[in-house]
């Protein structure tokens, strides 16, 4: 039976349409990042645009919008920002997690997202954008069911790879239900939750194999589990290569 997915939360939270900025722009400061950490978990969206311009991969329209979409299905969502690794050409990078919590009358939900970033500034503003990894998860009901989300982050163009949503517990006789469905590049610009159809599992997650199209881009997947004691929502981008070199960032 067909079950609409509970939201596509936090695909591309900082990021637009994921092009790689320019070589030459340098990366954002120490103190640059912690006024974007500090505007993210503020209130006031005229912080977050005043330290932002546009440029390749980065969209400030685009952000503070799903920012505020964001905000308002989780107030109490808090951000964090770190140095990432750096990638095989030295760039540094940005890991970027999310966390939040809300309630829809009985039911709670808790959310857990992560990206990995490469952004350019141009010494006052941050102006650009390259989403390396990006994975959401969002957990209902009072029990914090654990679950492994196995998805590559890359793969090369035309190849065929698995999508495994695992629960890490034992199902001990319980009845879980799944579905995976790709999501449009118009689904991930709109934040759209899509309709997913649901069949009985019959092991301890769900297992696909899947293929990757044939020139390079992103593809993005939504899980959705349905468990005795909650349900549990997951996006996963995966991004097309047509190189082995850049399946490692």
């Amino acid at each position: 039976r067909g079950r609409r997915g509970l939201a596509l939360l936090a695909v591309a939270l900082l990021s637009g349409l994921g092009t790689m900025a320019p070589a030459a722009a340098e990366a954002p400061s120490a103190a640059q990042l912690q006024a974007l950490q500090n505007a993210l978990n503020g209130s006031d969206p005229a912080a977050l645009a005043a330290l932002l311009d546009h440029g390749p991969g980065l969209d400030p329209t685009l952000l503070q919008r799903r920012w505020s979409s964001l905000r308002q299905q989780f107030p109490d969502a808090r951000w964090q920002l770190s140095p990432g690794a750096a990638t095989q050409n030295g760039q540094p990078t940005v890991s970027l997690r999310v966390s939040g919590t809300r309630s829809l009358g009985p039911t709670s939900y808790r959310l857990e997202a992560e990206q990995l970033l490469e952004l350019r500034s141009d010494g006052t503003r941050i102006n650009g954008e390259n989403l390396l990894r990006e994975q959401s998860i969002l957990r209902s009901g009072d029990t914090n069911l654990p679950v492994s989300v196995l998805i590559p982050d890359a793969v090369l163009t035309g190849q065929r790879y698995d999508v495994d949503v695992i629960f890490d517990d034992p199902l001990d006789g319980a009845l879980v239900a799944g579905g995976l469905q790709s999501l449009s590049a118009q689904q991930v610009a709109a934040m759209e939750s899509p309709a997913i159809d649901l069949s009985a599992l019959g092991g301890g997650g769900l297992f696909k194999t899947v293929q990757a199209p044939y020139t390079p881009g992103t593809q993005t997947w939504a899980v959705l589990l349905v468990h005795p004691r909650g349900v549990i929502s997951a996006t996963k981008r995966v991004r097309v290569v047509a190189d082995k070199a850049a399946l490692q960032p």
